[in-house]
């Protein structure tokens, strides 16, 4: 599959969990010339007892030797998500990417998804008509942990993604505008992303910031936002909310699957800044909230969306086939 993304990430986990997987990254340019993808399977899954690969490009790996597994880590094919992209990229959708989903579902042994929205999308989109699997994905729990803040005058919100439209990047500078004294946005430029998004005083870029070193970020921070309009899984929400902080995000796709409105944070309607912004002067006005909302969140993560639970899914999936 692609690297340098979230769903490299949590395959990534799978292969440090799972001694019999194997992982291959190819890079994102390969998508030019898909025929590309046919030397690059000969080489990496001819000996594969299963592959396992996301829809984008999944029918090129296939083999009639082996069961296919692909997995729906994102949805970008229908109308919602074309509105977030480039002329050229909706050309790209609706031609000759829905052509290699459709096919690669059609070769599959077992379609799974990271959550229920997504899979509700491809059955209705795709008018895909078998059973889609929701395995949600995880988190290491034991790196992304809560950890004790130093008491500090300044209130830390994290925006941590590519800086795209997709995400909301385009929000923060007027959720900014909406913040009392005293809170500041830290935001992160994602590792796919060379947009940028206007200086404002409390706007803070940290730059890109390697997985590895996530953990600490989200440590220093009071609170998340997440005002995305478009997640599949919403691994940023999930890594937060393990450390033990609430979110603030957005009301649509797959956040309600994750942040519960009112016990691990808030849910704020699309593009609604004036929200946003009421929401995160809520929780920067009361420590004790921010520590009831954060310590829901860990339970919730511990409970539902850990490492450990997400690959006892898989392997049992994998040991089935």
């Amino acid at each position: 599959m692609a690297s340098g993304n979230g769903a490299y990430v949590v395959h990534r986990i799978l292969k440090d969990n799972l001694s019999f997987y194997d992982l291959h990254g190819y890079s994102p340019y390969v998508e030019l010339f898909p025929p590309a993808f046919y030397l690059f399977a000969l080489k990496k899954c001819k000996e594969a007892y299963i592959t396992h690969v996301t829809p984008d490009y999944g029918c090129f790996f296939y083999s009639p030797k082996s069961p296919m597994v692909v997995t729906f880590h994102n949805y970008v094919l229908d109308s919602v998500a074309r509105d977030f992209t480039s002329p050229a990229q909706r050309l790209h959708y609706k031609t000759d990417l829905r052509y290699f989903t459709k096919k690669s579902l059609s070769l599959a042994s077992v379609v799974t998804s990271v959550s229920q929205f997504t899979a509700n999308l491809v059955k209705k989109d795709l008018g895909y008509k078998n059973d889609v699997k929701v395995i949600y994905n995880g988190v290491d729990t034991d790196s992304f942990r809560p950890n004790k803040r130093q008491p500090r005058k300044t209130i830390r919100v994290l925006f941590s993604g590519n800086l795209t439209k997709r995400k909301g990047a385009h929000l923060l500078p007027l959720i900014a505008e909406g913040l009392d004294d005293g809170i500041e946005i830290l935001y992160t430029v994602g590792l796919r992303s060379n947009n940028c998004i206007p200086s404002h005083p409390k706007l803070v870029n940290l730059g890109s910031v390697k997985f590895v070193d996530m953990p600490a970020i989200y440590q220093q921070a009071d609170m998340l936002l997440f005002p995305t309009f478009r997640e599949g899984f919403g691994l940023a929400a999930a890594e937060a909310m393990s450390c033990g902080i609430p979110v603030v995000a957005t009301n649509a796709s797959s956040l309600p699957e994750l942040v519960v409105h009112g016990h691990g944070g808030y849910l704020c309607e699309p593009g609604n800044v004036i929200d946003f912004s009421e929401k995160i002067n809520l929780l920067a006005s009361s420590p004790k909230l921010r520590q009831s909302m954060g310590g829901f969140n860990r339970e919730r993560v511990l409970k539902k969306f850990s490492v450990r639970r997400m690959v006892l899914d898989y392997k049992a999936l994998f040991e089935n086939l």
